[in-house]
């Protein structure tokens, strides 16, 4: 039985049964995972008005402390731009500066121009997930995320949002537990 309670009031399928509730990109990376970890991960549509964390939470009776934001940081050393997610939870911000700058070589690091986060990762704004993102992206995860029961993220679209436990968060393709990431 899979806990998606992290949802608040939503009702949760297997993310694999809806695939219309996720951006293409994240529907084919769900696809790639093993089986019983898909399983793991649920859909329940909401509305796209209410996709921002703060305003999802508070109509749905989810959790602050159960929502993890995926943020999309560039980090520039002379005319090399990289990229990288970061999956840090609600409450705290991610260590963009000290930690991702050092992990991604950069002199400087900042969060992504929304307009380049959208058109590099093919999706939403305020839906961006860890899952199917571009494959020369490391996915950061703070180590509370990792350590959580399960977490709310985007499904790569603002009318849906996924739950899973936040082990298998840790176990996606790419991904890097950082103690300390999110502050």
């Amino acid at each position: 039985m899979n806990d998606w309670s992290v949802l608040g009031t939503l009702s949760a399928v297997p993310a694999l049964d809806r695939p219309d509730l996720l951006a293409d990109l994240v529907a084919h990376a769900l696809k790639l995972l093993d089986p019983a970890d898909a399983a793991l991960i649920g859909v329940a549509e909401i509305d796209p008005t209410l996709a921002d964390t703060a305003a999802f939470c508070e109509a749905y009776g989810s959790p602050l402390d159960g929502s993890a934001n995926c943020v999309v940081v560039a980090g520039r050393r002379g005319e090399v731009t990289r990229y990288a997610a970061c999956l840090v939870l609600a409450t705290t911000r991610a260590d963009v500066n000290g930690l991702v700058r050092k992990r991604l070589d950069a002199r400087k690091a900042s969060f992504a121009p929304m307009d380049d986060a959208v058109a590099i990762t093919g999706m939403e704004y305020g839906g961006i997930t860890p899952v199917g993102l571009p494959e020369d992206w490391p996915v950061l995860v703070d180590a509370a995320v990792a350590a959580a029961p399960a977490v709310v993220i985007g499904s790569g679209v603002r009318h849906s949002k996924l739950a899973l436990p936040g082990a298998l968060a840790a176990r996606l393709p790419r991904a890097e537990v950082i103690e300390g990431l999110g502050r």
